[in-house]
């Protein structure tokens, strides 16, 4: 099985906001376009929405996970991985997780041991999700590569618990089939659906678009000997799956309309019959130039046919290839953001979230050499000498989502800083002291109840440590509706078991002023 999706580069290559403002926001692209056509489909869980593509693939020996390996971690999965077995190109911040794994690299570069996640525990999870929740992203599309053989019983369980962290962290999930290297996949992904994944679609967090639970395929029609599926089998199944009533997406070549370069000819019916396309961006692009060369030549031309024939359109957006130097600390994910949000597209397609084995991943990843094995040549956020916190790209995808969904104003300038104030216009809770694992929204001056504090993804009694402008002071309470014991801090506390009485894991609501 591939490890990944890469090609090499094209030769051609050069929330959650009210579904009225999404609507009008898609509307008013649509009527301005050269083609005037609205959108195929109304708001859903996908279309006016991000949707990020999430693997869930990690393991580590001694997870639990029945494939009792390091899957995906190493080439031989055997054995711990290290510079010389190795199978990822980017090197995750694993601060967040209560459980990692002890590695064959060097001691990263602060002297702290090289460990890392696996994807195998639920609480790995639930951090993902919880950063979804945190910077806009709506839906997770659950990678599922074929289950039949000895990956299948960790694939199984990885999707119970990616359901347990949507249904707890406000997301919407789908099956995403990966047709690459399924030798008998007509008939055993229609018996997978059957038997074990249309069970999940009674999930108040399965993704519906149209009434209809969301399923998508990817791979068919693609130009590779790992996909050399017939058209007529790639059809009949895309059409078994809308008469078994879903809302079908289709991951297909980037060159799907004109049927060329990385798509086979004579498979335009097969991508007709989607009910939304999503071409692959990953590896095609590396350069400001290669993204308005899409966008000029590739985008605009996709969604005219699109609206020609009522398809939704979901074009990839990538952060970049971190190893290879072509993310420019955002500039390349945010000229992407604004070129799609100018032809109008339906929805955007993040890939991937933990995609550490292409570096083209959006999850918490080491800023810089402190955080990354001494020795192993992995490269960091702050590669190209622009100083980058973990999550910068989480909160670009937030903005970038922003500006899609018409709550921020088009604009061809990234608005995200690489690295946030510390406070300097808002209150921001942290998990844990020293301002270290998950943060929740930066708060502005008001009152915030629990439920309110929830919404900005400040959980309750989960706070140990908080920034707070100069100036400003923010009053912490126990209980709900500001009552109970409280706390009132006027400066950044690194520390809430230091304050009297132990403040920590106590926030329920706050007043900020």
């Amino acid at each position: 099985m591939s490890l990944t999706r890469r090609t090499f580069l094209a030769a051609s290559a050069a929330t959650a906001a009210a579904g009225t403002t999404v609507g009008n926001a898609l509307a008013a692209r649509a009527n301005s376009s050269t083609t005037a056509t609205p959108a195929a489909s109304p708001v859903g869980d996908v279309v006016g929405k991000i949707t990020v593509g999430y693997q869930g693939w990690f393991a580590c020996i001694g997870d639990g996970a029945p494939i009792n390996s390091w899957w995906h971690y190493s080439q031989n999965a055997s054995q711990p991985p290290s510079p010389n077995n190795t199978t990822i190109v980017s090197w995750p911040d694993v601060r967040d997780f209560s459980a990692t794994y002890q590695t064959a690299y060097a001691n990263l570069g602060n002297g702290r041991p090289a460990k890392l996640f696996s994807s195998y525990d639920q609480q790995t999870v639930n951090t993902h999700f919880q950063w979804m929740q945190q910077n806009g992203c709506d839906t997770a599309a659950l990678q599922r590569f074929n289950p039949t053989g000895g990956e299948g019983p960790t694939r199984d369980a990885m999707a119970a618990k990616v359901r347990q962290a949507a249904e707890q962290y406000g997301r919407k999930f789908y099956i995403m089939y990966d047709a690459t290297d399924w030798t008998n996949m007509q008939s055993e992904m229609k018996a997978d659906w059957i038997n074990k994944m249309r069970a999940y679609t009674s999930s108040p967090a399965y993704a519906k678009q149209n009434g209809k639970p969301v399923v998508c395929i990817w791979g068919f029609g693609f130009n590779e000997a790992n996909k050399a599926f017939p058209a007529s089998v790639c059809l009949d199944v895309v059409n078994w799956f809308k008469g078994q009533g879903c809302y079908v997406i289709g991951g297909v070549p980037t060159h799907w309309l004109p049927g060329n370069e990385d798509s086979r000819p004579g498979y335009l019916d097969v991508y007709h019959a989607f009910d939304m396309i999503s071409p692959w961006m990953v590896g095609r692009i590396s350069d400001l130039a290669g993204a308005d060369h899409y966008y000029n030549n590739v985008n605009q031309q996709d969604q005219a046919d699109c609206n020609a024939h009522g398809i939704d359109y979901q074009p990839c957006v990538i952060p970049g290839d971190l190893q290879s130097g072509h993310r420019r600390h955002g500039e390349l994910m945010w000229r992407q953001f604004y070129n799609l949000t100018r032809v109008g597209v339906q929805g955007m397609y993040i890939s991937m979230f933990d995609e550490f084995n292409e570096g083209n991943q959006i999850a918490k990843t080491a800023e810089s050499a402190a955080w990354i094995p001494s020795g192993s040549g992995i490269r960091a956020l702050d590669e190209d000498g622009t100083a980058c916190s973990s999550d910068y790209y989480l909160r670009l995808t937030n903005d970038g989502g922003q500006m899609f969904k018409g709550q921020i104003a088009l604009t061809a300038t990234r608005p995200t800083p690489p690295m946030p104030s510390q406070g300097g216009g808002a209150v921001t809770f942290y998990e844990h002291v020293d301002y270290l694992g998950a943060a929740g929204q930066p708060l502005a001056k008001g009152n915030y109840t629990r439920a309110q504090l929830l919404a900005a993804g400040v959980q309750d009694n989960w706070a140990s440590s908080v920034r707070v402008p100069a100036g400003w002071s923010v009053t912490i309470y126990a209980e709900d509706n500001f009552s109970g014991q409280s706390w009132t801090r006027t400066a950044d506390t690194a520390n809430f078991t230091t304050l009297t009485p132990n403040a920590n894991d106590q926030l329920t609501s706050c007043r900020i002023q």
